[in-house]
């Protein structure tokens, strides 16, 4: 019973990163990311392969900052998170998938809110008692990622 109720605490961390990630990046906290990401994280999203904790920090901050058309420093675009799979792989390692729903929320030619749906692909490690997101690949599912580069410019 005691590993049943260590392996519901211990999704219920991991699927918090991913929100936590989220709020952080929407709200312009991106300097808190080190409570989501480990110091070596790999991600890759629309903008680029980013290595290590100071390199995701910049890349998104340089996202955030294109995003921000109306220059009010918080909420450009908001990333709801949903149908978060996990699998605990070892006592200290999972992998997991979610969906992305990114809508943009600046002004823009395009009433359009929806920017991409995605599917994430992460790798988690228990580092120091924490869980931290060690490898994150984002797959565009909708539209393709040259159609999104046409309308709208990299995300």
């Amino acid at each position: 019973m005691h590993d049943k109720i260590q392996a519901l605490l211990d999704k219920d961390e991991i699927r918090d990163l991913r929100i936590r990630y989220s709020h952080l990046l929407d709200g312009n906290r991106i300097d808190e990311l080190d409570t989501v990401f480990a110091a070596d994280a790999v991600v890759e999203v629309t903008v680029g392969r980013m290595e290590g904790l100071d390199a995701i920090k910049a890349g998104l901050k340089e996202a955030y900052a294109l995003f921000d058309r109306d220059g009010r420093g918080h909420y450009p675009f908001l990333h709801p998170i949903a149908n978060h799979l996990i699998e605990l792989t070892g006592p200290d390692t999972a992998q997991g998938t979610c969906y992305l729903v990114d809508f943009e929320t600046a002004s823009k030619a395009d009433p359009n809110p929806l920017l991409l749906l995605g599917l994430y692909a992460d790798e988690y490690r228990r580092i120091d008692g924490a869980w931290r997101i060690t490898r994150s690949q984002l797959e565009v599912v909708w539209p393709t990622l040259e159609a999104l580069e046409e309308s709208n410019g990299p995300a």
